[in-house]
């Protein structure tokens, strides 16, 4: 690739254009008009404005986007993260019209998109997980035979979700119907998918979550963990590598179910495999983002590696120039 355009705007815009020079590529922006007098505009090679500032009608317009990048020369095409990274049909689309997406496949995506489908997935490979349902609830009686098992207090979780919505903590029998219809309507609220699962709430959790990259030959490495209990509303505060509470030897077996995780989707690129360590240090699957996080400075600052550089080298079909081991 000699040439890359960038699908979002901002800060992780204007990060991905600085990798992309320092590799010798020459860079797209694509704005709002909204965005015209923005740094990264000034920042890239080629600028395209594709719409007006509302991002259902420029940042989200796949169509547009894989349109500047034809018009431009472009050959591959770097989602950052939200907007339309974690989209597969974007994905797709971006290959059917011959160009490079410098993330995962289309499928990997839509694998880890779906929580359930990503346990399901991950169970394969027999990587630990949080008692609970594998399919979604199907009626409030399902909930109540689960609960029977489970025990109170457990958690209900959107599918489809992220961000803490469609999430309710339950404590007892006589909340239960209640708080599965809530998070049932906010998930159809928020991502136009009602369908909603059980897990065992895990009390006074660490959050942990494994960076790793795979190549398209196989390949994989994990960069250790970052950690990010510190949070509010179930969103990240605070991120800190490494955690104190990780053993070498725990360190490792995280690791090494983060490429399990990985290679029960055939995954290749930079990707995020987020755990639940409880108390006795006991670690659970939660979820995979099938993207560059917000919080990937954290890994490179203590690996020296730049994950942008990475992707892009991946994205061309290269092996990786490292092994778990050098």
């Amino acid at each position: 690739m000699k040439k890359i355009l960038v699908a979002n705007r901002g800060e992780i815009a204007l990060r991905i254009m600085r990798s992309a020079k320092e590799m010798g590529i020459a860079t797209v922006a694509v704005y709002s008009e909204a965005d015209r007098e923005m740094p990264f505009v000034q920042y890239a090679d080629e600028a395209v404005c594709i719409g007006p500032a509302p991002s259902n009608q420029s940042y989200l317009v796949a169509d547009k986007i894989i349109a500047a990048a034809k018009q431009t020369g472009a050959e591959g095409i770097h989602p950052g993260y939200g907007f339309l990274s974690e989209n597969a049909a974007f994905s797709q689309a971006v290959k059917y019209a011959g160009l490079i997406f410098i993330g995962p496949s289309p499928a990997s995506i839509s694998v880890m998109g779906s929580k359930l489908a990503a346990k399901q997935a991950a169970q394969k490979f027999g990587v630990p997980m949080v008692p609970g349902t594998e399919t979604p609830l199907r009626s409030l009686e399902e909930a109540r035979e689960v609960v029977k098992r489970t025990g109170f207090p457990i958690l209900i979780k959107a599918s489809a979700g992220g961000g803490g919505k469609g999430m309710r903590v339950v404590q007892h029998e006589g909340e239960l119907e209640e708080q599965i219809g809530m998070a049932k309507s906010e998930a159809l609220n928020a991502f136009g998918d009602d369908a909603v699962f059980i897990e065992k709430y895990v009390g006074s959790p660490r959050h942990i979550e494994i960076q790793l990259l795979g190549d398209q030959h196989g390949n994989y490495v994990y960069l250790f963990e970052r950690e990010c209990s510190i949070q509010r509303r179930h969103q990240k505060l605070i991120e800190e590598a490494p955690s104190s509470c990780l053993t070498p030897d725990i360190r490792s077996a995280m690791g090494k179910c983060a490429v399990d995780v990985a290679r029960a989707c055939d995954y290749y690129g930079a990707g995020t495999v987020e755990f639940l360590v409880d108390e006795q240090l006991n670690f659970y699957f939660l979820e995979m983002n099938t993207r560059l996080q917000v919080e990937h400075p954290v890994t490179e600052m203590i690996t020296g590696l730049d994950l942008v550089k990475e992707q892009i080298h991946i994205a061309r079909g290269e092996k990786l120039s490292f092994s778990q081991k050098t």
